[in-house]
């Protein structure tokens, strides 16, 4: 009787295969995923943070769809929040796991930025997975200043108005930011209610929509080489399948991301201030989150050089000439025979990575 059972199931399981794969493809999207396969050389550490992103985005939106239970935008912010901290079971945990996540993936996505700019990973045909994968980071970025105001403490609320001034003073775009994005002159709840919709509802969207097209992407281009490997013969180039072979260590690292955001949620629990009460005056050394510090440096100095509204606009245009000459990179240095341009495109990255780095930490020194 177990044996006729087991043919049974192994029928009924062949015929749900049969009847997805004429409606999905199935059975072409398994070859594809059989023939991908990934080289294996020194640098394929950097492969992996690409996944590691995923996997945190993953963990932020199912940590957030708990949160989303109890969370009540607009005036009941804080108290809901509170709530979710103090008096709910492991609420504290999930909460920090939600919040390291976010600043995790922040790091993950710049390394994976950069170690594809400094394997030139986005050389032809790869400018459109270039492409996509920047506007995955501005995405990013995105949803962690949406979602930093949502506590609606005095840290979050004072770091959301610093930060909304720097899109406020670019010329014909400040009104805006107060009507649609503030809700009114002041950061209020309303504002809590615009940013809850747009980290909860309409950033997803965006970002789901964009993540599909950069993995397809990836899919149909492969796994870029970097140029030392490139020079070597074809008979010289290891590789393992995608599946099982490299997905097993994509697990992996995945694991180790788990238990790396699990004890940091432990032991460093996501605290939760004041409520937010715009009356009062800032505290001392108000700032917005590290990764908008640099940003943030390079505006306060250019205003104590160049004081008034004009060192505000410099520094904008600063920011945006540099975000155009990075998102042009794959048009510059676009072969492996680029040489000249490819060096000068390494030195503008690594000159990126440092003044990033050093801005940062400056911006924090100087509090």
């Amino acid at each position: 009787m177990a044996k006729s059972s087991s043919i049974d199931l192994k029928a009924v399981g062949t015929k749900v295969w049969d009847w997805c794969d004429d409606r999905l493809g199935l059975e072409a999207m398994r070859e594809m995923a059989a023939e991908k396969t990934v080289p294996v050389h020194r640098h394929s550490f950097w492969y992996y943070w690409g996944g590691i992103s995923l996997f945190l985005f993953i963990v932020q939106a199912f940590t957030g769809l708990l949160l989303l239970v109890y969370y009540r935008p607009g005036p009941g912010a804080y108290d809901s929040v509170r709530a979710i901290t103090y008096d709910l079971q492991f609420g504290w945990f999930v909460r920090s796991l939600h919040s390291w996540a976010a600043n995790l993936m922040v790091v993950a996505v710049f390394v994976h930025m950069f170690s594809v700019v400094f394997m030139k990973a986005y050389r032809r045909p790869r400018e459109f997975g270039w492409w996509t994968g920047l506007a995955l980071l501005g995405l990013v970025l995105l949803f962690g200043f949406s979602g930093y105001l949502l506590p609606w403490d005095e840290l979050s609320y004072f770091a959301t108005a610093v930060g909304l001034e720097i899109p406020r003073s670019i010329p014909g775009i400040g009104t805006l930011i107060d009507n649609v994005v503030q809700g009114g002159p002041e950061v209020s709840d309303v504002t809590v209610q615009r940013f809850f919709a747009l980290h909860v509802f309409i950033l997803p969207l965006i970002f789901l929509g964009i993540l599909g097209v950069h993995l397809a992407l990836i899919m149909k281009h492969g796994t870029a080489l970097p140029p030392s490997e490139e020079d070597k013969p074809e008979t010289e180039r290891r590789t393992i399948p995608f599946f099982p072979n490299f997905a097993a260590r994509d697990m992996v690292m995945w694991l180790i991301t788990l238990n790396v955001l699990s004890i940091l949620a432990f032991l460093f629990p996501w605290q939760l201030g004041q409520p937010a009460d715009p009356l009062a005056a800032a505290p001392e050394g108000i700032h917005p989150e590290w990764y908008f510090m640099s940003q943030f440096q390079v505006l306060k100095v250019l205003g104590e050089w160049i004081p008034g509204y004009a060192g505000e606009v410099i520094g904008i245009a600063l920011f945006t000439v540099g975000g155009i000459l990075w998102g042009l990179l794959p048009l510059y240095d676009n072969t492996r025979e680029s040489g000249a341009r490819g060096r000068r495109a390494t030195w503008f990255a690594l000159a990126a990575l440092i003044g990033l780095i050093v801005l940062t930490i400056w911006g924090y020194a100087a509090l």
